[in-house]
């Protein structure tokens, strides 16, 4: 067997004999247009370096940041836009603030119809595609339609407005048919509800089948 030995005088003060020394480097990465969350980015032989080992690589992984508005879709992006109904039906011009802070104004006219979880699209206005910056994928917009609260619009108007829509399907009612009325739904208390019904057919805190003894 080869046994490799070095004198205490012949030892390199900077590594004291074991051949590697620690070092401080500063890798500078370039985020192209149009990367992806999850996408790597590879500096070859940049890691640790041993006399007998071939350095390894260093491999930078993407971590997406999430945007308060925006949502990413690989080359798409898509916001959500508020619109209140006169708007849905006669129209409007709304701001939108780019990612690269330019302004656009989105205009809908008379006649073009936004309805409830509608969704339209802006072209050229996504992310850059990742080979081809100069074009990019598509802005899309899902929209949620504001109606007015009750007791907004006064009687007499309601009446006008429904002069101007189309009119009611009618029914046919049948002397077996019963009338009845909606109420407001309220989540949170029907939740409680059903937790409390659930305790009772348990027989209540105790559980199932546990009863108190008689004496």
């Amino acid at each position: 067997a080869v046994v490799s030995t070095q004198r205490t005088g012949d030892r390199c003060r900077q590594c004291m004999g074991k051949k590697v020394v620690r070092e401080r480097k500063i890798l500078e990465v370039h985020i192209t247009k149009g990367m992806k969350d999850g996408q790597k980015i590879t500096f070859s032989g940049e890691g640790d370096q041993d006399p007998e080992i071939e350095p390894g690589d260093i491999v930078i992984v993407l971590d997406e940041k999430e945007h308060p508005v925006y949502k990413r879709n690989g080359s798409d992006l898509a916001i959500e836009m508020n619109v209140k109904l006169v708007e849905a039906l006669c129209g409007f011009e709304k701001l939108i603030t780019t990612l690269d802070n330019r302004t656009l104004i989105v205009q809908s006219f008379i006649g073009d119809i936004i309805k409830p979880r509608d969704v339209k699209c802006i072209m050229g206005e996504g992310m850059p595609l990742l080979r081809d910056p100069f074009s990019k994928g598509k802005l899309i917009v899902q929209f949620n339609v504001e109606f007015p609260e009750k007791g907004d619009i006064p009687s007499a108007t309601l009446q006008q407005i429904e002069a101007l829509l189309p009119p009611r399907e009618p029914i046919e009612k049948k002397p077996d048919m019963e009338e009845v009325m909606l109420s407001d739904y309220d989540a949170s208390a029907s939740a409680h509800q059903a937790y409390a019904d659930d305790s009772d057919d348990e027989g209540g805190p105790g559980g199932p089948g546990v009863q108190c003894r008689t004496q």
